[in-house]
């Protein structure tokens, strides 16, 4: 049977259709056939990263770091860097009023490491990565990215992943208040998510259309697992990546702190003791250059040089957790469980505080709103005022995730 014109536009239609819908169901994307990356960018985007090291060393789980020198870490090969005078010893020179860092002996990292101590002085472990890892990442590259619950970015109903960023999360209002920094103490949890999902539970400052994260993610196209992993993700003029995987990346300054260490072992539900790590992200007062602290002891971990960002204080803050929910059933958060306000049973953030517009600590954050955008998936509970003391101001949140 011979079919003409108008039959043939119909048909052609219906598979066209057909065609997107399952794909938008399905939503797990080759990496080889869809990154928009040709393999001379690919190859120039290793070079970037993979910078030549003096050695090649490996964490207590096996994952290879090259010990790259201070000065040629990815994020000195940004314009701006061409006049720096960055050290290796740097370390921020005017502290907020109340410092969470305590007198300690900084016993370091070394643990971490098979060879007990890490890299070589005036060097900086930089993870290894592969042809396979850039094209996973960016197979997914515009929806995959990480983002704020602020409607900083106007999605149209004619995108069809507008809906797939799912957050969970306590967050200053918009009210045009300054913030010169956060903290927060994370439940290290380890939610199941697929292949081209993730879940994160993190901080993020937001500074104008720039912003900053830090926290811990389960996402297997960045780290080819589905362990906890530590991570900062930076936006910045344009430009935006995961820990040190471009030039507006965090700049390290210790020899012995892998970014995208494993966080195992990670916490149970119910159990007496949970695990939880302390983040803090903290502008110098005296140059404004943003600094990473981990740790009881908020040992300095790196810093992002304040020409980076076209605004030098932030104007949001959000604690909590975020999904990309790449295909139905969507990633677990948490616990994979709905919060019900117990330490214990739920996914936590605690002693949240942040440094205001005079760089004194609030500890209270008593104006803070809670926001989930889906609570047939995942759902969060603020607590001011909580039986549990010790805890501060905490939050609770998780979900299993949505299934319709």
């Amino acid at each position: 049977m011979e079919v003409r014109g108008p039959v043939m536009c119909v048909l052609l239609m219906c598979y066209i259709f057909g065609h997107i819908i399952t794909s938008h169901n399905s939503c797990f994307i080759e990496a080889g056939s869809s990154s928009k990356y040709g393999d001379l960018e690919i190859e120039k985007k290793l070079r970037t990263i993979n910078k030549p090291a003096v050695k090649i060393i490996k964490t207590i789980h096996g994952e290879k770091y090259g010990c790259v020198d201070f000065f040629k870490q990815p994020a000195f090969d940004h314009p701006s860097m061409k006049n720096h005078t960055y050290h290796y010893k740097m370390r921020p020179i005017s502290h907020p009023k109340e410092k969470r860092k305590g007198e300690t002996n900084d016993t370091g990292f070394g643990y971490l490491w098979e060879n007990g101590v890490g890299c070589p002085i005036g060097t900086v472990p930089i993870r290894r990565i592969t042809k396979d890892d850039i094209l996973g990442l960016n197979s997914l590259e515009d929806i995959y990215t990480p983002r704020s619950s602020y409607n900083t970015t106007t999605y149209g109903t004619s995108d069809p992943y507008y809906d797939q960023h799912h957050f969970a999360v306590g967050r200053t209002p918009n009210k045009g208040m300054v913030f010169n920094g956060a903290t927060m103490e994370l439940c290290i949890t380890a939610p199941k998510v697929k292949p081209s999902q993730f879940s994160s539970a993190r901080l993020h400052i937001q500074m104008g259309d720039d912003f900053i994260q830090m926290g811990i993610t389960v996402n297997p196209l960045l780290y080819k697992d589905d362990q906890p992993r530590l991570f900062v993700y930076t936006k910045a003029g344009g430009q935006q990546c995961y820990n040190h995987q471009c030039d507006v990346g965090m700049i390290s300054v210790r020899e012995d702190y892998p970014m995208g260490m494993s966080m195992l072992p990670a916490s149970e539900r119910g159990a007496k003791t949970s695990y939880f790590s302390s983040f803090g992200l903290i502008k110098d007062k005296a140059n404004g250059n943003w600094w990473f602290e981990f740790g009881k002891d908020a040992d300095e971990i790196g810093f992002w040089p304040s020409n980076l960002f076209r605004q030098s204080s932030g104007n949001y803050v959000e604690w909590g957790g975020e999904v990309f929910t790449a295909s139905l059933p969507g990633p677990q958060m948490g616990y994979g469980i709905f919060p019900f306000e117990h330490i214990r049973y739920d996914a936590y953030v605690k002693r949240v505080a942040i440094l205001d517009d005079n760089y004194n600590f609030d500890t209270k954050v008593d104006y803070m709103e809670s926001f989930s955008d889906d609570n047939a998936g995942y759902k969060v509970i603020d607590f001011v005022k909580s039986e549990f003391q010790e805890a501060g101001h905490i939050i609770f949140y998780g979900g299993p995730g949505l299934d319709h």
